[in-house]
């Protein structure tokens, strides 16, 4: 089916937000056709883009294996806590966001032994707390930890929390939801046993189902541990094995298709350290034109991530960031509010079809929208 990418309406607006993000017309164009979950063109499709996540997470393939679960990325990460710690395990989770707390909190739920160590919404998490934890209860099975906490925008030290692991032979759990196919990471180096993202973060495919890349030895031994049907990691890994890409239930069909093109398109870009640089460039280029104009970011340069940034309120009684929202919508741009109790703050990403032109376009339109600068 050929499709007239011109005849495609353009978006009212760029979303400068942690994801659902915006995405190219190709991507969109590609849910134009309906597929049968049993074709096998549609399952030949799902086992091409396991094996193709795969590839991109880790230097040694052969040990891994991915699964792609229906939903948001939360239910991925939830398939993954109630999936592979055993009655008898223990989780420590480590948190500096809402998402970090979010993996505490279902565990909890699932009646699942569990540590928290906290360190702040504005600190790195903690590795040496990590580290004196570990040395005294050996209980402790798994370690969690969130790459990027888009909370924030900081980048965690998930190689020095694996290093830590590791070494007291602990299972590894890392939500990259906002990182994976942004920022480069290799599993096998880091040696990282579940990796967990979704399809409408960086690689740019839109909302439908998430993506575990996980350790074959590891994952291998979760048969019968799930806590949940649907959400079961082992069954739904062994029915795209043994079934050729068959999901046990319905599968998104279209965000499947998208997310195939959107791979292609990251391929095209030139991979993982192309993209990379581009959303970096995004980064430092939005804050640079920010700070021009007297606006101040949350997190020192060393622990933000090129995914999204937190920017401190304009200190000034007249600033509304329900007004500001309104003023960029207008300018053709939706920005992001904080999330955070430590400071009021609002966000601003760099992920998706964004590019250096974009973030040129947003400084020009925000310079015209200071209404706290007027008064």
């Amino acid at each position: 089916m050929k499709i007239n990418m011109n005849q495609l309406p353009d978006n009212p607006y760029l979303l400068l937000t942690p994801g659902p993000l915006s995405t190219s017309k190709k991507v969109k164009a590609a849910m134009l056709r309906d597929w049968c979950t049993w074709d096998q063109d549609y399952n030949q499709l799902v086992q091409s883009i396991r094996s193709r996540l795969v590839t991109m997470a880790s230097s040694k393939p052969e040990d891994y294996t991915t699964v792609l679960m229906q939903g948001s990325g939360t239910f991925s990460v939830e398939s993954v806590i109630g999936s592979v710690i055993p009655r008898n395990g223990k989780l420590l989770v480590l948190t500096n966001g809402a998402y970090g707390k979010r993996m505490a909190e279902m565990a909890e739920i699932l009646g699942i032994y569990s540590i928290v160590l906290d360190s702040g919404e504005t600190k790195p998490v903690n590795t040496k707390q990590l580290e004196e934890v570990l040395k005294v209860d050996s209980s402790i099975t798994h370690v969690a930890v969130v790459h990027v906490e888009t909370t924030t925008g900081m980048m965690n030290p998930v190689a020095d929390v694996t290093r830590i692991a590791k070494a007291y032979g602990k299972t590894v759990i890392v939500d990259a939801m906002s990182s994976f196919g942004g920022i480069p990471i290799d599993m096998a180096a880091l040696d990282i046993d579940y990796l967990i993202s979704s399809a409408n973060k960086c690689i740019q495919g839109v909302p439908g189902f998430g993506f575990i890349i996980a350790r074959k030895e590891a994952l291998a031994t979760c048969k019968g541990i799930a806590r949940s049907l649907s959400l079961d990691l082992y069954d739904q890994w062994e029915t795209m094995e043994l079934g050729n890409g068959k999901w046990r239930y319905t599968s998104p069909t279209h965000t499947v298709r998208a997310f195939d093109q959107a791979l292609q398109e990251l391929e095209e870009e030139g991979g993982i350290a192309s993209r990379y640089e581009r959303f970096k460039t995004n980064q430092q280029t939005l804050v640079a034109g920010m700070e021009r104009m007297g606006l101040k970011t949350l997190l020192p340069v060393e622990l933000q991530s090129p995914i999204i940034t937190s920017f401190l309120y304009p200190d000034s009684p007249v600033f509304s960031f329900d007004e500001f929202y309104s003023r960029m919508k207008q300018e053709g741009f939706v920005i992001y509010p904080g999330k955070i109790t430590a400071a009021s703050t609002f966000r601003i990403g760099n992920i998706g079809d964004v590019h250096l032109a974009d973030m040129e376009r947003l400084l020009a339109g925000m310079e015209k929208q200071l209404f706290w600068k007027t008064n």
